[in-house]
């Protein structure tokens, strides 16, 4: 046979949802079936989801995949299906692709290579297949090869690089599979999205897998926010001798999605080029990746829908316009009645009435609030048809202070008690408005940024209340280009208030003339600070000496450097337990300071006194 009609589906999964999982699988079989696709890849851990996390130490989670795998066979007639589960043997954990062949287990491929940076904890859970290495294993009713394995079907040879494998250079078993002559590399991934990686994930391990092995290559990614903070974006990408011929487009809103393509393998220049229509701008991965993720929570949380504090600035903004395309893109893909029934919500055909039953607004005002703020807030919520509500919490504060004052026997002052006195004004809005996110069995939004968990400019309790970070993972010189792109590109009008304030906390007087760059540093140069100091992961002398030849925002000199550099490890090392207390964030960028998804620091150390010595000898 010279032409093989190969598919890719991707899976919208949920970890434990046995039943909710397998009807994915089976759904996405038939509808391979239907289209007479011969051999179906699925993502890696398909059947369990990859977010299991310490359950996949268990024994009965394992076995409990094997029965979900056992249900889903009945329904590989007269079709190839791969499909991934954890597969425990003598107490130890591996990740596997079974490859079924009409109604048959031909074998388990086992992943040889294991993430362990970033995002990803692997070793804690999974061991590493030993190369060249292959076992028989009997699981009732079926004895079958495990391990290092290669198949012959359908006039083809294919095999696996399973995620991690394809992305170790040297250790790739892509090169032990060429030598044994497959045709085909599958590759079924549980790869985390960030903006800007699906160009990197297409050359360096597809296109140039698919070169240096001489074979067709499939990569098929796991979709949608699985466990809560990491997205997967549904990445299908079919290619043969190093060029592209079928790309999905990525971060749907559906279930599944498959694609599949008619590889000739006898004379590789016949096989059909498709069109390539997925959009890697970074702005647009944002929005798709955003509004996936949000709808993924509220369903799979089984809330009735989200409150926010709007205090009419950018981060708060951007939060709420998050929600309102979420309805946009969800009803555009699914259509109102599918959107609707998935989120348990009466029919409506308008996203603004849509966005009012799921989107509850609340701004809190205090005498240091501005009528810009109030102004920028009501439209904005008034344009996407969120409820609006809006208060004042001064007698809230009033009383704090006055039972704090009769304890000290002094007032207290701005000049003494600064930040404090900004503190009790964050803390005295969250009851109020965790109380309506209560009320209405609803997920409270904080709206903390990564610019501000790199340096602790939030209140604990206080801005930082709620039960999800969506917008955590990313920087403010990027939300603040996003937010005048959203209004210029998506026709967000309601912005153009809040595109017009400069960022500031309105939590001192007004004539104290506070905002976050004077109180911090200027945001695009924190940035900078930032990459290298956590990307980079380099000291505070090599940040300044990496810095000094940047032509940097208002051209620090020497003096005004070494202070933003000091203050950015300073205020890092100090603020560690505020950020092992936010709200679980999505992962969207290249990094995020979220310690139980990218980056581990010590809640007490000697704060980067040595290495801030270095700095000031320079």
């Amino acid at each position: 046979m010279s032409t093989v009609r190969i598919g890719g589906a991707t899976v919208n999964q949920t970890p434990l949802d046995w039943a909710g999982n397998k009807m994915h699988i089976v759904d996405a079989i038939e509808a391979a079936r239907a289209e007479q696709v011969k051999l179906l890849c699925f993502p890696e851990l398909s059947i369990t989801g990859y977010g299991c996390e310490d359950l996949f130490l268990s024994d009965w989670l394992s076995e409990k995949a094997w029965q979900t795998l056992l249900e889903i066979i009945p329904h590989t007639q007269d079709i190839t299906v791969c499909v991934g589960l954890p597969l425990r043997m003598d107490g130890i954990t591996y990740n596997g692709a079974c490859v079924i062949h009409d109604q048959k287990i031909l074998g388990i491929a086992l992943k040889q290579n294991l993430a362990r940076d970033g995002v990803h904890y692997e070793p804690r859970w999974f061991d590493a297949w030993k190369p060249d290495t292959v076992i028989e294993v009997t699981c009732n009713p079926y004895t079958f090869p495990v391990g290092d394995l290669v198949f012959e079907l359908h006039g083809i040879k294919f095999g696996f690089e399973i995620c991690e494998d394809a992305w170790r250079k040297e250790k790739r078993p892509g090169y032990r599979l060429a030598q044994r002559g497959v045709n085909l590399i599958l590759n079924p991934s549980a790869s985390h999205f960030a903006m800007g990686k699906s160009q990197l994930r297409e050359q360096e391990v597809v296109m140039d897998g698919s070169r240096m092995f001489t074979c067709a290559y499939l990569f098929v990614n796991l979709l949608g926010n699985e466990a809560g903070r990491m997205i997967y974006d549904g990445d299908i990408i079919f290619v043969l001798n190093g060029a592209i011929i079928q790309l999905n487009n990525r971060l749907s809103l559906k279930p599944f999605n498959l694609l599949w393509c008619d590889v000739d393998f006898i004379n590789p220049e016949k096989t059909k080029r498709h069109t390539l229509t997925d959009s890697k701008i970074k702005n647009e991965e944002f929005i798709k990746a955003t509004s996936l993720a949000l709808f993924d929570y509220l369903r799979k949380s089984r809330a009735k829908g989200y409150v926010l504090s709007l205090s009419g600035g950018a981060d708060s903004s951007l939060c709420a316009v998050l929600v309102s395309e979420m309805v946009k893109r969800g009803m555009q893909e699914l259509g109102a009645e599918k959107f609707c029934a998935e989120l348990n919500l009466p029919l409506t055909a308008s996203p603004k009435e849509i966005t009012g039953k799921l989107l509850t607004c609340a701004y809190q005002g205090t005498k240091n609030s501005s009528e810009a703020t109030f102004t920028s807030s009501q439209q904005l919520a008034q344009s996407i048809g969120a409820k609006f509500y809006h208060w004042t919490i001064d007698d809230e504060v009033e009383s704090y202070e006055s039972k704090i004052e009769k304890v000290l026997g002094r007032p207290l002052t701005w000049e003494q008690d600064d930040i404090a006195r900004q503190n009790i004004q964050a803390r005295s809005r969250s009851p109020i408005i965790w109380l309506l996110a209560n009320i209405r069995q609803a997920v409270l939004l904080t709206t903390s940024n990564r610019s501000e968990g790199d340096v602790g400019y939030a209140t604990m309790d206080g801005d930082t209340s709620g039960s999800l970070a969506p917008i955590a993972g990313i920087d403010k010189p990027f939300i603040l280009q996003w937010l005048k792109w959203a209004e210029k590109e998506l026709g967000y009008t309601g912005l153009q208030h809040v595109n017009n304030l400069t960022p500031t906390a309105e939590l001192r007087p007004g004539d104290r003339a506070q905002t976050d760059e004077k109180d911090l540093m200027p945001y695009p140069v924190l940035l900078e600070i930032e990459r290298l100091a956590i990307r980079e992961r380099l000291a505070p002398a090599q940040v300044y000496i990496a810095l000094k030849s940047k032509d940097l925002p208002g051209s620090p000199d020497a003096d005004a450097l070494k202070h933003y550099v000091r203050k950015f490890f300073n205020l890092w090392a100090a603020n560690q337990w505020k950020r092992e207390r936010l709200a679980p964030s999505f992962h969207l960028d290249e990094w995020n300071v979220d310690p139980r998804s990218w980056c581990r620091f010590p809640i007490l150390s000697a704060g980067f006194r040595f290495e801030l010595e270095e700095l000031d000898k320079l």
